[in-house]
């Protein structure tokens, strides 16, 4: 089995939205023959690399009916903050239910992605890094990106664009000289898991100038 993610858009009405499928791959890139005199041209890049990984920490939280992933990069294109929506520490088991005038409302209590990958930082100042987040932040998110030093947002989903947050959001980056542009992908589909991968042995291939992988051999 492998784990694929699908990147899809409906232009029509304007969203932009992926999913994780679990469903065994009829082809695989790894069949197809391999050049060993080179490297490899299927590689991923960085910029889905990073917004395929925001996607996949958001798989973490425990939110049932939105789950947002975070990743920061500084301007060496390394990762030095990831995050997802979740319950401040110690109080995982508060409500995640949606009652506006209640105090079993979410929205008291969670710390978005944003925050999340912000308090998780690895370096001491995020001076011009880049946050990859797959939902635009909301005003409250906004103020901590400026705050950071952040200066570049990097975004798939703009679900909430007619909502005051998300326009206060806007109306403050544009202020603050943060720039913020929506996620291009340029693989339709990007394969995050195959663990029978790594187990491909190089005595198992055979030595010429391209290879397929080797079929399984199963013990005597």
């Amino acid at each position: 089995m492998l784990f694929t993610k699908n990147y899809s858009t409906d232009l029509s009405a304007g969203k932009y939205y992926i999913y994780i499928s679990l469903r065994r791959i009829a082809m695989d890139v790894s069949t197809e023959p391999r050049n060993l005199n080179g490297g490899r041209e299927d590689v991923l890049e960085q910029s889905d690399y990073f917004m395929a990984t925001a996607f996949l920490t958001a798989q973490q939280s425990r939110d049932p009916c939105t789950q947002v992933g975070a990743v920061i990069v500084n301007e060496r294109n390394i990762i030095v903050g990831i995050g997802h929506n979740k319950m401040p520490n110690g109080c995982e088991n508060f409500p995640w239910s949606k009652q506006k005038k209640s105090l079993k409302d979410k929205h008291l209590y969670v710390c978005h992605a944003e925050m999340n990958a912000i308090s998780n930082k690895n370096m001491t100042d995020l001076k011009n890094c880049t946050i990859y987040v797959t939902l635009f932040p909301c005003n409250e998110c906004a103020k901590i990106i400026i705050q950071s030093g952040i200066r570049t947002i990097v975004y798939m989903s703009d679900k909430n664009a007619y909502t005051n947050k998300t326009r206060a959001s806007k109306m403050m980056f544009d202020a603050a000289g943060v720039t913020y542009s929506q996620f291009e992908p340029k693989n339709k589909r990007i394969i995050v898991f195959d663990y029978d991968e790594i187990n491909r042995k190089e005595e198992e291939v055979t030595p010429t100038d391209s290879c397929t992988p080797a079929k399984k051999i199963r013990p005597s």
